[in-house]
């Protein structure tokens, strides 16, 4: 054998090693970590460079007659200057929305750089060197970084004008780490609205300063659920089976309408007593409440029937599945149409089960803010 040639036998031996795999693991972690926390500073630099060029913009118009047709020349002179030397992201719109961010924002800076009382959103403040201490420096080095999401999520919160809304969709956004077409989907699909309106009127002011916290079943319900994503046509005829398959096909999309801390355990999940089998649509785990939820889906009216069947199954769950410290099984009726007056007859108060409406389409935001503007109205009567 030719003593330079490669020893194959050796070298396989060495690359199936356990020792070899872990070392390759924690090279693999290690450059994924970097990775990650290069594209999180990227977007952080991004993010506050926005911030400021919106800071020097707002002092410039400041320092003299604020004019509207002036405003746009500048935009437009900056626009093409900037667009000229550093290239893309310096459209006037984008300029503007620079503008509107640190209008929008500008108390989101640490207490150390806050502006002084009486001074308006962007007065400039000047140092002994004559510098605005914004200017200083565009990093945050001694706090956590006052925006935490990209610059695109920010553009769109901004068209956002209700500031509890907006600040709902921005923590959650932040806490469940939603990319920009998740918060668009979130938006578009009223999630807001729709758990606003199945609390009372305190619960909906914490939505607006902490999210939404799941601490109790009744958190994790949303009426209606919105299925749009699973593609099934409103109008066409579809089964049970169907509409489980579609969700199956669709399960990352239907885990984020479901909500915080579930994760999927079992499709069609049988379990048996009295030589009979019963079978579960969908079993889900919430890591959050530490309790199984059960999910049944039913195509029309819901029924009685319905509601004892789903009993059963959380008494079955309750009694031979779950742990003794994990939390009382949740069980959830998705239906075509919801009767509420039949829920509240066939189920005793403290029943964990709950039924909810499901819609293959983005529900109306009018209608549903609209119904919020007049339930607080009437919450404010009473």
């Amino acid at each position: 054998m030719n003593p330079d040639q490669p020893r194959t036998r050796t070298s396989r031996a060495s690359t199936n090693d356990h020792a070899f795999d872990f070392l390759l693991e924690q090279i693999r972690s290690l450059v994924q970590s970097a990775r990650k926390t290069a594209a999180i500073a990227i977007n952080s630099v991004q993010v506050i460079t926005s911030f400021e060029i919106g800071r020097m913009i707002i002092e410039h118009e400041q320092q003299g007659v604020q004019r509207a047709k002036y405003g746009q020349r500048v935009l437009k002179t900056l626009s093409d200057r900037l667009t000229a030397e550093f290239g893309r992201g310096f459209s006037r719109s984008n300029l503007q929305n620079m503008r509107l961010f640190f209008l929008a924002y500008h108390d989101r800076l640490p207490p150390k750089r806050q502006m002084p009382s009486g001074k308006l959103p962007g007065e400039k403040r000047q140092t002994a060197s004559g510098e605005s201490t914004l200017a200083t420096s565009t990093a945050y080095p001694d706090q956590q970084p006052p925006f935490q999401l990209s610059w695109s999520q920010y553009v769109f919160l901004l068209s956002i004008a209700d500031l509890n809304e907006r600040n709902f969709y921005e923590i959650e956004a932040a806490t469940n780490g939603w990319t920009l077409p998740e918060l668009r989907r979130q938006f578009n699909s009223s999630l807001y609205e729709r758990l606003a309106l199945s609390r009372n009127k305190n619960e909906v002011r914490r939505l607006a300063q902490v999210g939404q916290i799941v601490s109790n079943p009744k958190d994790l319900m949303k009426d209606p659920y919105v299925l749009e994503f699973l593609g099934v046509d409103e109008k066409a005829t579809y089964s049970e089976s169907d509409l489980e398959t579609a969700i199956i096909d669709k399960l990352e999309h239907f885990l984020l309408e479901l909500g915080k801390g579930f994760l999927f355990e079992a499709r069609q999940k049988r379990f048996t007593f009295d030589d009979a089998h019963f079978f579960v649509d969908l079993v889900f785990y919430n890591r959050l409440l530490r309790c199984y939820v059960l999910i049944d889906l039913k195509i029309g009216r819901l029924t009685h029937q319905d509601l004892g069947q789903m009993q059963m199954y959380v008494n079955y769950f309750d009694r031979y599945v779950k742990t003794p410290d994990e939390h009382p099984t949740v069980g959830m009726i998705l239906c075509k149409q919801k009767r509420t007056a039949l829920v509240e007859l066939t189920l005793p108060k403290d029943a964990n089960i709950h039924a909810s409406q499901y819609q293959l389409y983005l529900p109306s935001k009018e209608d549903l803010q609209q119904r919020l503007l007049e339930w607080t109205r009437e919450g404010d009567e009473q």
